[in-house]
This record gives structure tokens, sequence and C-alpha cells, in this order.
């Protein structure tokens, strides 16, 4: 069994693709539930972020998985067959683990060393699991990879230096509409991410703060925690008409600010200027808002460039050798529990050899103490062990090399060992 990892993600996809793939809860179940169909797929997890649609699998066979797994996302998303293949990330083995742990440490984000990957991936893992399509290897995998990242937040200063996405869109924000200080700023939705842009504004001291959202007790939960104001949909024309900043991120199927809405805030406004920090995927601000005078608007791709150079960071570097090392010591453990039975099968079947010795011996000096007997068996026993520690070595080895199949059958040949690992 192998990882594979196939997807859309920020790196070869455009903004506009990974909206298309981007997932609801009906179609990420709908993905989740195809994914794990597949005779060739043993374990599955659906990580679907404003960065990427991908499926973390534990596969049999490469190109069947593949295949499968690459109709599973043409049905399950908006995005054609060749638009897929054309960006379609792909990774395999050892690649494949490097990349979870990279996920999972916010180096493989948009904005580089993001946090709230850490909390996306362990909603995944635990739908995953609540559904029935993960196992004790992805399982292992995963939770070993969200320890990596959070050691990566502990142990370095990454968070110091990384820019995120939120943060960047404010800055863009204040060049356009002067200090936050002196700003009203609208957050529209109350999930996540609307928490940490919600959160993020309030501590760089927005002048005052107002939470939008469908369901009313959601957004005024937000806004208790910030001393802010909550209001529900039905006011969007008035809120945005207030409004010198509108941050958006709801995770809504269709657009939520139409450009008649931005124009009638305009209006509204005597053009005062305004700037839309549009964090969602698919995007929830109309793209022609841009065109108005007086507006500014900034989506994932604005955002993107703007962070893009923090990865050549000195923590940044540190964060890497962290993963690294994770990886080297998850594929350790693998590699060891992977040579597990043949390692047990090689002794178990030394212990026969050397126990059928040992009677043999017994019989034929019935005159020997128990004392000389222990020794001989001592002795005995030392003699297996150094011939084993070579072979054992090894077999851990080519584990660590995906080649522990050649080594259990080389085992079996060189003992004479029946499949279940006695002695013919």
């Amino acid at each position: 069994m192998s990882l594979l990892v196939i997807g859309l993600s920020h790196h070869r996809a455009p903004i506009d693709v990974l909206e298309r793939a981007a997932l609801d809860e009906t179609r990420r179940a709908r993905l989740a539930t195809l994914a794990s169909q597949s005779d060739d797929v043993v374990e599955s997890v659906v990580v679907s972020t404003c960065n990427r649609t991908e499926i973390y699998a534990e596969v049999g066979t490469f190109h069947g998985a593949v295949a499968d797994l690459t109709d599973a996302l043409v049905e399950a998303t908006l995005v054609s067959r060749d638009q897929l293949r054309e960006h379609l990330d792909l990774q395999y083995g050892e690649a494949a683990v490097a990349h979870v742990f990279n996920v999972a440490a916010g180096l493989d984000s948009m904005a580089v060393g993001e946090s709230q990957i850490l909390a996306q991936l362990r909603e995944a893992l635990a739908l995953s699991q609540s559904e029935g399509h993960v196992g004790p290897t992805l399982n292992a995998l995963v939770q070993r990879a969200l320890r990596a990242g959070k050691r990566v937040h502990t142990d370095t200063d990454i968070d110091a230096v990384s820019r995120s996405l939120v943060s960047t869109g404010l800055d863009l924000a204040e060049q356009h509409v002067g200090p936050l200080s002196g700003a009203h700023v609208l957050v529209i939705g109350a999930g996540a991410m609307s928490g940490l842009a919600a959160t993020t504004a309030a501590r760089r001291g927005a002048g005052s703060l107002t939470v939008l959202n469908r369901t009313l007790a959601r957004a005024e939960a937000l806004a208790a925690r910030l001393d802010a104001s909550a209001v529900d949909t039905t006011r969007l024309t008035d809120a945005l008409a207030r409004a010198d900043v509108v941050i958006s991120c709801t995770g809504s199927a269709g657009l939520v600010v139409q450009l008649a809405d931005v124009a009638d805030a305009q209006v509204a406004r005597g053009g005062g200027r305004q700037a839309y920090v549009d964090l969602a995927l698919p995007h929830d601000v109309a793209s022609e808002v841009a065109g108005l005078r007086g507006v500014l608007r900034v989506g994932l791709a604005e955002l993107g460039q703007a962070v893009d150079g923090a990865s050549t960071s000195p923590e940044v570097d540190r964060a890497r050798a962290i993963v690294a090392e994770e990886v080297s010591r998850h594929s350790t453990e693998r590699a060891a529990s992977a040579a597990a039975p043949a390692v047990r099968a090689m002794r178990e079947a030394a212990q026969q050899v050397m126990e059928r010795e040992l009677d043999r011996l017994h019989q034929r000096t019935p005159q020997m103490s128990d004392r000389e007997r222990e020794e001989v068996r001592l002795a005995m026993h030392r003699i297996v062990e150094k011939l084993l520690h070579g072979p054992t070595v090894r077999v851990k080895e080519m584990a660590v090399d995906g080649r522990i199949g050649e080594y259990e059958e080389a085992i079996r040949q060189l003992f004479d060992l029946h499949s279940d690992g006695g002695l013919r």
C-alpha cells in the first residue's frame, strides 16, 4: 500500500478553476463517497479549503486509483476532465507523505505559514472518520502531520513573519481607504475564517465593527466576543453603505454582494472610498465591483500575489527542517511496522530450530545440571541474536525503500516457512 495525493491547488490551478472545484458540504460528501467506492482505494480523506481540493488516499495500485479518483473529482466538482488534467496535482509514496506534512504546517498554503489549515485538516479527518473512510494508516499519518504542524507553530516564530490573507487584505484596504482606526469594518459571514477576519480587524484597531450573517444568532455570538454589532442579511444594503472596509468569506455557492448592491452603497455614501476583501471560494463579491469609481476589490488571486515571497524567511526554513525531521520519523515508524511481520517470522523460525536442538541435547545428556542447561540456552540465544541482527536491520531498511515484499519472500524461501510464518 502507498499514499496518493490527487487534486487541485493554488500552485497549478488558477483561481477560476479552484472556484469551480470548491466543495460545499453536499459535494464534499459526494466526493468522499465516490473515492471510497474505488476498488483500489483502501482509505481516504477529502481536504477542501480556499487553497485546494485534494484527496489523500491509501491505495493498492497507482494507475487504477488515479483513474478512479480523477473520475470522482470530475463528477463531484464543476471542473471538466480536460481542465482537471491540465491543472492536476499528483504525489505518490514518500512525496505524498511529505505533502501532507507540509500542508499541515502551512508551508504549502497560499499564505505560507498560516495556521488555519490545522483546524481545516483536523475537521477533514474527523469527517472522514465519521463516514468510515479512514483506517489506521491514514489516521496515523494525518494525526502525526497535525502534531508536526502544531510543533512548527510552537517551536518557530513563523506566526510573526508569515502574512495571513486577512492581514494582507487589510493592508491593501488601508492603502485605499486610509488608517483602519478611522474606518468602519463589515465582516460578512460567521464561520472560522470570518471569525479570524473580525478578530484581526479588531486587534488592528478598527474604528468600529459589524458582523453580518444569514443567521443572526451566529452573528451575535461572534460580535459579542469583539464588542461589535450584529445584523442579518436583510440589512445588507444599509450595512454596505456604512462600511469603509468589507471582508466577506461565507462559503456560499453564489454571489453574496452583487454589483448593484455596491453601486447603491456608493450612491448612499456619496462616492466615498470603499475596499472589498473577498476571501471566499467561490467568490462572494461580484468581480465587476472593481470597475466602480472609488471601490477597491481584492480577491484570492490578488492576495496570493501580495503574500508571495514569505516562503524565503529564516523561520520558514526552520519550519521546513522540522517538517523534514517529522516526515523521516513517520517513515521510519511506518517501515518498522511494515517490517514487523517479517522480523517476527524470522525470529520465530530461529526460535523453533533452537528449541528442537536444545531438546535433542537434553535427551542425549541427561547428566547435565539445570545450571549447565541454562548456560547452553543462553549461549545459543546469543548466537541466534548475533546471526539475526544484520538481517533484522536490513529488513527495516528495505521496508523504508518499499521493498519489504522481496524480503518477506526471501525469508520464506531461506527458512522454508509456511505463509503463516511457521516452519514447514
